[in-house]
């Protein structure tokens, strides 16, 4: 092997190295500045020619993508309803399965739900009205005139002459007359108790099955008329004894004088007991209690909201007064041009007799409404009160066929 020669450069020429290692191949483009020249492009206004497009109207039919009408699922599928498939899902204080929604109560709810049980259930409601109030005229007008009728028939030659006997006579019978009107009442406001109590949960009753329930409730209802009778007359009794022992002591015009201090607070007091016990005749009806405990469980409901029940109690007094002296007006009316001559036994029989028939009609109007303000009252208090209306909505639940168990809803203790 020869050597080169003298001068020839030996090894790699310049430049020259090992090969860079493999990796991703570079990516290729244009070079930097290339493209197109300034202003290159589509010449202005170039695009489709103005309107150019689908002629009008033309597009998917109408309805297109949606079901047929019809379509679907057939009109009642689906379990039907009713409470045999589970009770109703009530929202509190919305539920309204009577004359009522079962939450608290406002004045018209009450008001309306007064006049609503007597539409819903006109048969009971009035038929038991009706009767016990004829009843009761008949005995107050026959306690009232007998002793007139009975002085005409003993003196015949005076028969048309009224004496002092007479007089006192028929006023006696009158107080009886009045304590008979009072027990016929209680017993009336039970009755009516029960129709309310089966309204709120929208159920129905009869004459007979109202019976059947008031029956054994009769017996307390008359005992806490009589025992508010007795109250009265003691009350009265002792106010009449202060001021003839005044009228002894001093004189007439300081009995006088001070009778009317007197006679405000009895009034005062009067008013106090007949609120604390309104509800007491339905606690016996309702609750099933005995008068002394019902007197009791009364007090205690109407003590958190005593102004509120004495105003709508007052109110209902005040429009019941109004509807029935409204109908009763034109009978006293004609009564009265009897009595105008000659005050005699007969023209007093049959001008009372026509009052009486006014009066009737009167207290069958208005005697359901004021028993229905009372027992919404009542619920309303314990709702208030005793959170009771969701009680009442777990009674409701069961729908109108459970009024077996919705009787005993209102109970505060197992009997």
């Amino acid at each position: 092997m020869t050597a080169p020669p003298p001068g020839y450069p030996v090894g790699p020429p310049p430049g020259y190295g090992p090969q860079p290692a493999y990796g991703p191949t570079p990516t290729y483009g244009p070079p930097p500045g290339y493209g197109p020249p300034p202003g290159y492009g589509p010449p202005p206004g170039y695009g489709p020619p103005p309107g150019y497009g689908p002629p009008p109207g033309y597009g998917p039919p109408a309805g297109y993508g949606a079901p047929p009408p019809g379509y679907g699922a057939p009109p009642g599928y689906g379990p039907p309803p009713g409470p045999q498939y589970g009770p109703p899902q009530l929202v509190p204080g919305a539920a309204k399965p009577g004359i009522i929604p079962l939450r608290p109560l406002t004045l018209s709810e009450i008001f309306n739900g007064a006049v609503g049980y007597i539409r819903a259930n006109p048969k009971a409601t009035l038929g038991l009205t009706t009767m016990v109030v004829v009843l009761m005229q008949i005995i107050s007008l026959m306690a009232t005139v007998g002793p007139l009728a009975a002085h005409g028939r003993i003196t015949p030659g005076r028969s048309d002459a009224m004496s002092l006997g007479v007089a006192g006579t028929w006023l006696a019978s009158t107080a009886a007359g009045l304590l008979v009107t009072w027990l016929g009442g209680m017993l009336l406001s039970g009755m009516l108790t029960v129709i309310v109590g089966r309204a709120v949960f929208g159920s129905s009753i009869t004459i007979g099955e109202t019976w059947a329930k008031i029956r054994g409730r009769v017996i307390p209802l008359l005992g806490l008329a009589l025992l508010e009778a007795a109250a009265m007359a003691a009350l009265f009794g002792l106010v009449v004894v202060l001021i003839a022992l005044l009228a002894v002591v001093g004189n007439g015009a300081a009995a006088i004088l001070l009778s009317f201090p007197l006679l405000l607070v009895v009034a005062a007091l009067l008013v106090y007991l007949y609120t604390v016990l309104l509800f007491a005749p339905v606690l016996i009806v309702l609750e099933r209690l005995p008068v002394i405990d019902a007197i009791r469980r009364s007090f205690t409901l109407v003590r958190g909201g005593f102004w509120r029940v004495l105003g709508i109690r007052a109110l209902t007094f005040l429009v019941a007064s109004v509807i029935a002296n409204a109908v009763a007006i034109p009978f006293s009316i004609v009564g009265e041009v009897i009595l105008l001559g000659t005050p005699t036994t007969g023209s007093l029989l049959l001008g009372t007799a026509i009052a009486s028939v006014g009066s009737a009609i009167g207290q069958i109007i208005t005697a359901p409404f004021n028993a229905g303000v009372v027992v919404l009252l009542y619920t309303d208090r314990r709702m208030r009160a005793e959170a009771f209306d969701l009680v009442l909505q777990s009674g409701a639940a069961g729908g109108p066929y459970a009024v077996g168990s919705t009787d005993n809803l209102w109970l505060t203790r197992p009997f």
